[in-house]
């Protein structure tokens, strides 16, 4: 877990820039759970393919406190977090607490995805005047 904040801002940037979701794993060294998500879960996640709708960034709740209290619902880790840009231009959010299948996040991402695609829709509509 070495992120740091200039990082989930770079995660962030890119989101916005490629209009995909942003996902934010935030956890520390020293809980097992964020260790088998960070080390485990979502790299063989980015290596079958199932990450390349979303940007992706872990924040270290310890060294990156500020970042962390942020984005974080209730102190319980690791939390697994995605927000997608609505039709609206607001971002959903909605996170995983807790240690997850890979089944339960690339639902996850698969409801972001579909929901900032959903905004890519309205766009096109709006701009070809359907």
């Amino acid at each position: 877990f070495a992120a740091s904040p200039a990082t989930y801002h770079a995660a962030l940037k890119d989101a916005q820039a490629n209009d995909r979701p942003l996902l934010v794993l935030v956890g520390a060294t020293w809980c097992p759970g964020c260790v088998t998500m960070k080390q485990t879960v979502l790299p063989a996640m980015q290596k079958d393919g199932s990450m390349k709708g979303v940007s992706y960034v872990t924040v270290d709740a310890d060294s990156d406190r500020e970042v962390a209290s942020q984005l974080m619902r209730g102190s319980m880790i690791p939390q697994l977090i995605v927000f997608a840009k609505t039709p609206d231009g607001k971002w959903h959010r909605e996170q995983i607490t807790g240690q997850t299948s890979a089944a339960q996040v690339k639902s996850l991402i698969a409801r972001a995805v579909t929901a900032q695609k959903a905004t890519e829709d309205v766009a096109v509509a709006s701009a070809t005047g359907n």
